[in-house]
Protein backbone atom coordinates (compact mmCIF):
# COMPACT_ATOMS: atom_id res chain seq x y z
CA UNK A 1 0.00 0.00 0.00
CA UNK A 2 1.01 3.68 -0.89
CA UNK A 3 2.28 5.47 1.76
CA UNK A 4 0.32 8.24 3.34
CA UNK A 5 0.30 11.51 2.15
CA UNK A 6 0.17 15.05 3.89
CA UNK A 7 -2.13 17.37 2.92
CA UNK A 8 -1.17 21.54 3.16
CA UNK A 9 -3.51 23.97 3.65
CA UNK A 10 -2.35 27.55 4.56
CA UNK A 11 -4.74 29.67 6.85
CA UNK A 12 -4.31 33.28 5.66
CA UNK A 13 -6.79 35.18 6.62
CA UNK A 14 -6.29 36.90 9.20
CA UNK A 15 -2.77 36.14 7.97
CA UNK A 16 -2.14 35.43 11.52
CA UNK A 17 -4.40 34.46 13.63
CA UNK A 18 -2.60 35.10 16.79
CA UNK A 19 -3.62 38.69 17.86
CA UNK A 20 0.08 39.60 18.50
CA UNK A 21 1.44 38.23 15.55
CA UNK A 22 2.10 42.22 14.18
CA UNK A 23 3.76 43.09 16.91
CA UNK A 24 6.39 40.48 16.56
CA UNK A 25 9.65 41.75 16.13
CA UNK A 26 10.14 41.91 12.64
CA UNK A 27 6.64 41.28 11.57
CA UNK A 28 5.05 42.80 8.62
CA UNK A 29 2.05 45.11 10.80
CA UNK A 30 0.05 45.27 7.68
CA UNK A 31 0.21 42.10 6.07
CA UNK A 32 -3.63 41.18 6.31
CA UNK A 33 -3.87 44.40 3.97
CA UNK A 34 -1.10 44.76 2.19
CA UNK A 35 -1.27 42.83 -1.44
CA UNK A 36 2.36 43.23 -2.37
CA UNK A 37 3.21 41.49 1.07
CA UNK A 38 0.23 38.58 0.03
CA UNK A 39 1.71 38.79 -3.08
CA UNK A 40 4.77 37.00 -1.89
CA UNK A 41 3.30 34.67 0.67
CA UNK A 42 1.54 33.11 -1.35
CA UNK A 43 4.22 32.24 -4.19
CA UNK A 44 6.47 31.16 -1.22
CA UNK A 45 3.60 28.63 0.05
CA UNK A 46 2.83 27.66 -4.17
CA UNK A 47 7.13 26.60 -3.86
CA UNK A 48 6.45 24.82 -1.03
CA UNK A 49 3.74 23.10 -2.56
CA UNK A 50 0.95 23.62 -0.20
CA UNK A 51 -2.19 22.19 -1.55
CA UNK A 52 -4.00 25.52 -0.50
CA UNK A 53 -4.46 29.38 0.54
CA UNK A 54 -7.35 29.60 2.64
CA UNK A 55 -9.25 32.65 3.38
CA UNK A 56 -11.88 32.64 6.26
CA UNK A 57 -14.00 35.36 5.36
CA UNK A 58 -15.69 37.69 8.15
CA UNK A 59 -19.46 39.90 7.75
CA UNK A 60 -18.52 41.83 10.67
CA UNK A 61 -15.58 43.19 12.48
CA UNK A 62 -15.22 41.40 15.32
CA UNK A 63 -17.99 41.49 18.50
CA UNK A 64 -15.79 42.77 21.13
CA UNK A 65 -15.27 45.93 22.61
CA UNK A 66 -13.14 48.96 21.06
CA UNK A 67 -11.02 49.02 23.83
CA UNK A 68 -9.78 45.54 22.46
CA UNK A 69 -10.88 46.22 18.69
CA UNK A 70 -8.65 48.86 18.22
CA UNK A 71 -5.70 46.01 19.06
CA UNK A 72 -6.72 43.89 16.88
CA UNK A 73 -5.14 43.32 13.14
CA UNK A 74 -8.21 42.03 11.71
CA UNK A 75 -10.20 45.18 11.70
CA UNK A 76 -9.38 45.59 7.68
CA UNK A 77 -8.75 42.87 5.52
CA UNK A 78 -9.56 42.25 1.59
CA UNK A 79 -12.83 40.57 0.64
CA UNK A 80 -11.97 37.40 -0.85
CA UNK A 81 -12.63 37.19 -3.77
CA UNK A 82 -11.45 39.96 -5.15
CA UNK A 83 -8.47 39.25 -3.34
CA UNK A 84 -8.01 35.43 -4.48
CA UNK A 85 -9.33 36.52 -8.50
CA UNK A 86 -5.56 38.82 -8.32
CA UNK A 87 -3.52 36.17 -6.72
CA UNK A 88 -4.75 34.04 -9.54
CA UNK A 89 -3.23 35.53 -12.01
CA UNK A 90 0.69 35.22 -10.02
CA UNK A 91 0.14 31.41 -9.07
CA UNK A 92 -0.27 28.75 -11.33
CA UNK A 93 -0.91 25.47 -8.86
CA UNK A 94 -1.92 26.65 -5.35
CA UNK A 95 -5.40 26.11 -4.61
CA UNK A 96 -7.57 29.11 -3.90
CA UNK A 97 -10.41 28.47 -1.31
CA UNK A 98 -12.77 31.58 0.11
CA UNK A 99 -15.63 31.22 2.86
CA UNK A 100 -19.24 31.69 1.50
CA UNK A 101 -22.12 32.17 4.33
CA UNK A 102 -25.15 30.46 3.52
CA UNK A 103 -26.79 32.27 5.53
CA UNK A 104 -26.22 36.21 4.91
CA UNK A 105 -25.81 35.68 1.12
CA UNK A 106 -27.83 34.29 -1.94
CA UNK A 107 -26.78 31.07 -3.40
CA UNK A 108 -27.03 32.31 -7.36
CA UNK A 109 -24.00 35.04 -6.16
CA UNK A 110 -21.96 31.98 -4.51
CA UNK A 111 -22.50 30.09 -7.90
CA UNK A 112 -21.86 32.60 -10.24
CA UNK A 113 -18.38 33.69 -7.74
CA UNK A 114 -17.05 30.71 -7.22
CA UNK A 115 -17.60 29.12 -10.71
CA UNK A 116 -16.36 32.30 -11.87
CA UNK A 117 -12.64 31.95 -9.60
CA UNK A 118 -12.30 28.17 -10.80
CA UNK A 119 -12.83 29.01 -14.37
CA UNK A 120 -9.72 32.03 -13.78
CA UNK A 121 -7.46 29.87 -12.02
CA UNK A 122 -7.61 27.26 -14.26
CA UNK A 123 -9.58 24.95 -11.25
CA UNK A 124 -8.21 25.66 -8.17
CA UNK A 125 -11.54 27.15 -6.18
CA UNK A 126 -12.68 25.53 -3.42
CA UNK A 127 -15.83 26.73 -1.18
CA UNK A 128 -15.83 26.80 2.84
CA UNK A 129 -19.46 26.78 3.51
CA UNK A 130 -20.24 28.57 6.81
CA UNK A 131 -23.67 29.41 8.65
CA UNK A 132 -21.38 32.52 9.91
CA UNK A 133 -21.57 32.50 14.34
CA UNK A 134 -20.84 36.29 14.54
CA UNK A 135 -24.09 37.39 15.77
CA UNK A 136 -23.06 40.99 14.45
CA UNK A 137 -23.06 39.76 10.81
CA UNK A 138 -27.11 39.68 11.24
CA UNK A 139 -26.89 43.83 11.64
CA UNK A 140 -24.94 44.13 8.64
CA UNK A 141 -27.83 42.55 6.46
CA UNK A 142 -31.16 43.97 8.05
CA UNK A 143 -31.59 41.32 10.65
CA UNK A 144 -31.98 42.25 14.20
CA UNK A 145 -31.34 38.84 15.10
CA UNK A 146 -29.31 35.92 14.17
CA UNK A 147 -30.49 32.87 12.70
CA UNK A 148 -30.60 29.76 15.19
CA UNK A 149 -28.05 27.93 15.28
CA UNK A 150 -29.86 24.03 14.01
CA UNK A 151 -31.88 26.50 11.42
CA UNK A 152 -28.49 27.48 9.79
CA UNK A 153 -27.60 24.39 9.01
CA UNK A 154 -30.58 23.05 7.71
CA UNK A 155 -30.94 26.38 5.24
CA UNK A 156 -27.36 25.30 4.75
CA UNK A 157 -27.69 21.91 3.40
CA UNK A 158 -30.69 23.59 0.92
CA UNK A 159 -28.19 26.02 0.12
CA UNK A 160 -25.28 23.59 -0.97
CA UNK A 161 -27.85 21.68 -3.17
CA UNK A 162 -29.07 24.70 -5.09
CA UNK A 163 -25.48 25.91 -5.31
CA UNK A 164 -24.40 22.23 -6.84
CA UNK A 165 -27.08 22.43 -9.31
CA UNK A 166 -26.58 25.48 -10.27
CA UNK A 167 -23.25 24.63 -11.01
CA UNK A 168 -24.52 21.80 -13.30
CA UNK A 169 -26.59 24.30 -15.23
CA UNK A 170 -24.68 23.25 -18.61
CA UNK A 171 -23.33 20.29 -19.52
CA UNK A 172 -19.43 20.16 -19.91
CA UNK A 173 -19.60 20.63 -23.84
CA UNK A 174 -22.72 22.22 -24.53
CA UNK A 175 -20.76 25.57 -25.76
CA UNK A 176 -19.96 24.51 -29.44
CA UNK A 177 -19.16 27.49 -30.73
CA UNK A 178 -19.90 26.68 -34.10
CA UNK A 179 -18.63 29.76 -36.50
CA UNK A 180 -20.27 28.25 -39.59
CA UNK A 181 -23.90 27.12 -38.17
CA UNK A 182 -23.96 30.23 -35.74
CA UNK A 183 -25.00 27.52 -33.17
CA UNK A 184 -23.12 28.95 -30.20
CA UNK A 185 -24.37 26.46 -27.39
CA UNK A 186 -26.54 23.57 -27.85
CA UNK A 187 -29.84 24.13 -25.56
CA UNK A 188 -30.67 20.51 -25.12
CA UNK A 189 -27.37 20.57 -22.92
CA UNK A 190 -28.37 23.61 -20.54
CA UNK A 191 -31.27 22.77 -17.23
CA UNK A 192 -33.23 25.47 -15.76
CA UNK A 193 -33.18 24.28 -11.75
CA UNK A 194 -36.36 25.65 -10.81
CA UNK A 195 -35.81 25.26 -7.37
CA UNK A 196 -38.79 25.71 -4.93
CA UNK A 197 -37.70 24.63 -1.25
CA UNK A 198 -38.13 25.74 2.60
CA UNK A 199 -35.74 28.68 2.61
CA UNK A 200 -35.09 29.26 -1.03
CA UNK A 201 -36.68 29.56 -4.37
CA UNK A 202 -34.12 29.64 -7.60
CA UNK A 203 -34.43 29.44 -11.14
CA UNK A 204 -31.72 29.31 -12.34
CA UNK A 205 -29.85 28.30 -14.85
CA UNK A 206 -26.67 30.06 -13.97
CA UNK A 207 -25.09 32.20 -16.48
CA UNK A 208 -21.67 30.91 -16.35
CA UNK A 209 -20.46 27.71 -17.92
CA UNK A 210 -19.70 24.75 -15.57
CA UNK A 211 -16.36 25.15 -13.61
CA UNK A 212 -13.11 23.76 -14.55
CA UNK A 213 -13.21 21.11 -11.64
CA UNK A 214 -17.31 20.81 -12.28
CA UNK A 215 -17.61 21.52 -8.99
CA UNK A 216 -15.07 23.79 -7.01
CA UNK A 217 -13.79 21.90 -3.99
CA UNK A 218 -16.26 21.70 -0.78
CA UNK A 219 -14.76 22.62 2.29
CA UNK A 220 -16.26 22.97 5.47
CA UNK A 221 -15.56 23.87 9.04
CA UNK A 222 -16.85 23.02 12.58
CA UNK A 223 -17.54 20.02 14.72
CA UNK A 224 -21.07 20.58 15.97
CA UNK A 225 -23.30 17.64 15.59
CA UNK A 226 -24.65 19.67 12.67
CA UNK A 227 -21.58 20.33 11.38
CA UNK A 228 -20.12 16.79 11.77
CA UNK A 229 -23.43 15.66 9.83
CA UNK A 230 -23.63 18.45 6.87
CA UNK A 231 -19.43 17.54 6.77
CA UNK A 232 -20.03 13.94 6.13
CA UNK A 233 -22.76 14.77 3.63
CA UNK A 234 -21.08 17.46 1.41
CA UNK A 235 -17.54 17.93 1.92
CA UNK A 236 -14.26 16.87 0.61
CA UNK A 237 -12.42 19.20 2.99
CA UNK A 238 -12.98 19.62 6.56
CA UNK A 239 -11.38 22.49 8.54
CA UNK A 240 -11.97 21.53 12.58
CA UNK A 241 -10.22 22.92 15.41
CA UNK A 242 -7.49 21.26 17.11
CA UNK A 243 -7.09 19.49 20.44
CA UNK A 244 -5.57 16.66 21.38
CA UNK A 245 -4.46 13.63 18.85
CA UNK A 246 -6.97 11.16 20.41
CA UNK A 247 -9.98 14.09 20.28
CA UNK A 248 -8.83 14.56 16.45
CA UNK A 249 -8.86 10.16 16.19
CA UNK A 250 -12.80 10.56 17.43
CA UNK A 251 -13.40 13.26 15.28
CA UNK A 252 -11.82 11.41 12.21
CA UNK A 253 -13.71 7.96 12.82
CA UNK A 254 -16.87 10.04 13.55
CA UNK A 255 -16.97 12.35 10.12
CA UNK A 256 -16.06 9.12 8.04
CA UNK A 257 -18.34 6.60 9.74
CA UNK A 258 -21.10 9.02 8.89
CA UNK A 259 -19.75 8.63 5.20
CA UNK A 260 -19.67 5.19 4.70
CA UNK A 261 -23.46 4.99 6.88
CA UNK A 262 -24.56 7.02 3.70
CA UNK A 263 -22.38 5.38 1.05
CA UNK A 264 -20.01 7.94 0.28
CA UNK A 265 -15.86 7.21 0.32
CA UNK A 266 -13.98 8.24 3.14
CA UNK A 267 -11.49 8.81 0.84
CA UNK A 268 -13.32 11.71 -0.71
CA UNK A 269 -13.00 13.89 1.94
CA UNK A 270 -9.69 15.42 3.31
CA UNK A 271 -10.22 15.77 7.43
CA UNK A 272 -6.90 18.95 7.92
CA UNK A 273 -7.09 20.43 11.56
CA UNK A 274 -6.07 23.67 12.22
CA UNK A 275 -2.17 23.91 13.71
CA UNK A 276 -0.12 26.80 14.98
CA UNK A 277 3.41 26.03 14.34
CA UNK A 278 6.58 27.53 15.17
CA UNK A 279 9.54 26.54 14.05
CA UNK A 280 13.34 26.90 15.69
CA UNK A 281 17.03 25.37 15.50
CA UNK A 282 16.68 23.91 19.15
CA UNK A 283 12.77 23.34 20.46
CA UNK A 284 14.02 25.78 23.44
CA UNK A 285 14.60 28.92 20.74
CA UNK A 286 10.60 27.48 19.66
CA UNK A 287 9.66 27.89 23.13
CA UNK A 288 11.02 31.30 23.71
CA UNK A 289 9.44 32.31 20.21
CA UNK A 290 5.85 31.53 21.17
CA UNK A 291 6.73 33.07 24.54
CA UNK A 292 7.93 36.43 23.34
CA UNK A 293 4.96 35.97 20.57
CA UNK A 294 2.25 35.29 23.41
CA UNK A 295 3.62 38.09 25.60
CA UNK A 296 2.53 40.95 23.20
CA UNK A 297 -1.14 39.88 23.41
CA UNK A 298 -3.19 42.69 25.43
CA UNK A 299 -5.39 41.18 28.38
CA UNK A 300 -8.33 43.71 26.77
CA UNK A 301 -7.74 42.31 23.72
CA UNK A 302 -7.15 38.31 25.38
CA UNK A 303 -10.60 38.94 27.35
CA UNK A 304 -12.41 39.88 24.41
CA UNK A 305 -11.28 37.12 22.46
CA UNK A 306 -12.14 34.81 25.20
CA UNK A 307 -15.47 36.29 24.99
CA UNK A 308 -16.32 35.89 21.30
CA UNK A 309 -15.34 32.18 21.38
CA UNK A 310 -17.70 31.69 24.63
CA UNK A 311 -20.70 33.63 22.98
CA UNK A 312 -20.79 35.19 26.78
CA UNK A 313 -19.52 38.31 27.78
CA UNK A 314 -16.19 36.89 30.23
CA UNK A 315 -15.16 40.98 30.90
CA UNK A 316 -16.74 40.37 34.39
CA UNK A 317 -15.61 37.18 35.52
CA UNK A 318 -12.46 36.96 38.33
CA UNK A 319 -9.50 36.56 36.18
CA UNK A 320 -7.70 34.72 38.89
CA UNK A 321 -10.81 32.32 39.19
CA UNK A 322 -12.02 29.31 37.24
CA UNK A 323 -14.14 29.40 34.24
CA UNK A 324 -17.57 29.40 36.13
CA UNK A 325 -20.20 27.38 34.08
CA UNK A 326 -20.50 29.23 30.67
CA UNK A 327 -24.26 28.68 29.01
CA UNK A 328 -24.87 27.76 25.28
CA UNK A 329 -25.73 30.63 23.18
CA UNK A 330 -26.61 30.72 19.36
CA UNK A 331 -22.60 31.38 18.65
CA UNK A 332 -20.33 28.43 17.55
CA UNK A 333 -21.17 25.89 19.89
CA UNK A 334 -17.71 23.26 18.76
CA UNK A 335 -15.44 26.39 19.81
CA UNK A 336 -17.13 26.88 22.85
CA UNK A 337 -16.74 23.25 24.15
CA UNK A 338 -13.17 23.47 23.40
CA UNK A 339 -12.48 26.03 25.29
CA UNK A 340 -14.50 25.06 28.50
CA UNK A 341 -12.83 21.33 27.77
CA UNK A 342 -8.84 23.56 28.05
CA UNK A 343 -10.04 25.38 30.82
CA UNK A 344 -11.20 22.17 33.09
CA UNK A 345 -8.40 20.20 31.54
CA UNK A 346 -5.21 22.56 32.17
CA UNK A 347 -7.15 23.74 35.27
CA UNK A 348 -6.27 27.61 33.63
CA UNK A 349 -7.67 30.61 35.12
CA UNK A 350 -9.77 32.80 33.39
CA UNK A 351 -6.52 35.26 33.07
CA UNK A 352 -4.79 31.95 32.07
CA UNK A 353 -7.83 31.09 29.35
CA UNK A 354 -7.92 34.59 27.78
CA UNK A 355 -4.26 35.04 27.76
CA UNK A 356 -3.86 31.52 25.84
CA UNK A 357 -7.27 32.48 23.20
CA UNK A 358 -5.65 36.06 22.95
CA UNK A 359 -3.00 34.41 21.35
CA UNK A 360 -4.20 31.07 20.11
CA UNK A 361 -5.72 27.90 22.47
CA UNK A 362 -5.85 25.10 20.27
CA UNK A 363 -3.53 22.69 18.01
CA UNK A 364 0.06 24.22 18.24
CA UNK A 365 3.42 22.47 17.49
CA UNK A 366 6.17 24.59 18.73
CA UNK A 367 9.61 22.70 17.86
CA UNK A 368 12.33 22.42 15.53
CA UNK A 369 11.39 21.23 11.84
CA UNK A 370 12.14 17.24 13.02
CA UNK A 371 9.46 17.26 16.16
CA UNK A 372 7.20 19.11 14.22
CA UNK A 373 7.49 16.26 11.61
CA UNK A 374 7.42 13.88 14.36
CA UNK A 375 3.40 15.14 15.38
CA UNK A 376 2.18 15.35 11.97
CA UNK A 377 3.48 12.28 11.21
CA UNK A 378 1.94 10.92 13.90
CA UNK A 379 -1.31 12.36 13.39
CA UNK A 380 -1.37 11.28 9.68
CA UNK A 381 -0.64 7.51 10.67
CA UNK A 382 -2.80 7.42 13.30
CA UNK A 383 -5.44 8.47 10.90
CA UNK A 384 -6.15 11.98 13.35
CA UNK A 385 -5.87 13.78 10.34
CA UNK A 386 -4.96 13.59 6.94
CA UNK A 387 -3.04 16.63 6.68
CA UNK A 388 -3.46 20.24 8.24
CA UNK A 389 -4.63 23.70 8.05
CA UNK A 390 -1.30 25.72 8.85
CA UNK A 391 -1.50 28.79 11.06
CA UNK A 392 1.53 31.09 10.80
CA UNK A 393 2.51 32.79 14.42
CA UNK A 394 4.34 36.19 12.32
CA UNK A 395 4.86 36.52 8.68
CA UNK A 396 7.30 36.49 6.90
CA UNK A 397 9.74 34.61 8.78
CA UNK A 398 7.09 32.42 10.49
CA UNK A 399 6.18 31.12 7.05
CA UNK A 400 9.41 31.47 5.61
CA UNK A 401 10.65 28.97 8.62
CA UNK A 402 8.42 26.43 7.98
CA UNK A 403 8.47 26.47 4.52
CA UNK A 404 12.61 26.44 4.22
CA UNK A 405 12.78 23.66 7.52
CA UNK A 406 9.24 21.27 8.27
CA UNK A 407 8.58 20.76 4.19
CA UNK A 408 11.79 19.29 3.06
CA UNK A 409 11.82 17.22 6.54
CA UNK A 410 8.41 16.18 5.24
CA UNK A 411 9.50 15.34 1.80
CA UNK A 412 12.49 13.68 3.27
CA UNK A 413 10.59 11.47 5.18
CA UNK A 414 8.06 10.99 2.11
CA UNK A 415 4.88 11.98 3.41
CA UNK A 416 4.68 15.16 1.20
CA UNK A 417 4.74 15.72 -2.26
CA UNK A 418 7.91 17.42 -3.86
CA UNK A 419 5.76 18.40 -7.28
CA UNK A 420 2.07 19.00 -7.69
CA UNK A 421 0.14 15.84 -8.84
CA UNK A 422 -1.74 18.10 -11.16
CA UNK A 423 -3.10 21.14 -12.31
CA UNK A 424 -6.23 21.43 -9.95
CA UNK A 425 -7.39 21.81 -6.87
CA UNK A 426 -8.93 18.35 -6.69
CA UNK A 427 -6.23 16.84 -8.60
CA UNK A 428 -3.85 17.99 -6.12
CA UNK A 429 -6.27 17.06 -3.33
CA UNK A 430 -6.55 12.99 -4.67
CA UNK A 431 -10.50 14.35 -5.23
CA UNK A 432 -12.98 13.01 -8.48
CA UNK A 433 -14.65 15.13 -10.70
CA UNK A 434 -18.08 15.16 -9.90
CA UNK A 435 -20.45 14.43 -12.70
CA UNK A 436 -23.27 16.43 -13.64
CA UNK A 437 -26.57 15.51 -11.66
CA UNK A 438 -28.28 16.57 -15.27
CA UNK A 439 -26.45 15.37 -18.20
CA UNK A 440 -24.48 11.90 -18.81
CA UNK A 441 -20.69 13.14 -19.63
Amino acid sequence: MAQRQLKLGAFMRPISIHTGAWRYPGAWPDANFNFGHIKQLIRKLEAGKFDAFFMADHLAVLNMPVNALKRSHTVTSFEPFTLLSALSAVTERIGLIATGSTTFDEPYHVARRFASLDHLSGGRAGWNIVTTSNPDAALNFGLDDHMEHAERYKRAREFYDVVTGLWDSFADDAFVRDVESGLFFEPSKMHVLDHVGKYLKVRGPLNIARPVQGWPVIVQAGASEDGKQLAAETAEAVFTGGGSLADGQKLYADIKGRMEKIGRDPEHLKILPGAFVVVGDSVDEAKEKRALLDSRVHYESAIASLSVVLGTDASGFDPDGQLPDIPETNASKSGRQRMVDLARRDKLTVRQLAQRVGGYGGLSFVGTAKTIADQMEEWLVGRGSDGFNIMFPFVPAGLDGFVEKVVPELQRRGIFRKEYEGATLRENLGLPRPKNRFFEA
